[in-house]
């Protein structure tokens, strides 16, 4: 039986993650507060970005940009987009 959580970004009861995404307190807020079916769409998201932007994850300042716009995605906020991406045709 999956978990149902009341997801931050869709303000309605929907299927939770599985176990918190990476450790520590921002981890377990969005084990809490975010469904399965945002956090998939934030991953496909943060992808675009890091590919659109050629952005490296080892660099500090790419991951505090993500880590921003992950918060904005999640609360609702605009956030960013890559420039001049077309989403492939269905």
């Amino acid at each position: 039986m999956s978990r149902t959580v009341f997801c931050r970004k869709y303000q309605q009861d929907l299927e939770g993650l599985d176990a918190p995404p990476y450790p520590g307190p921002k981890g377990q807020d969005i084990f809490e507060n975010v469904s399965k079916q945002a956090w998939q769409e934030w991953q496909a998201h943060q992808t675009m970005l890091i590919n659109e932007k050629q952005l490296s994850l080892v660099d500090p300042q790419a991951r505090k940009y993500l880590q921003g716009e992950m918060d904005k995605f999640f609360s609702g906020q605009e956030y960013d987009q890559a420039e001049g991406y077309v989403p492939p045709a269905e």
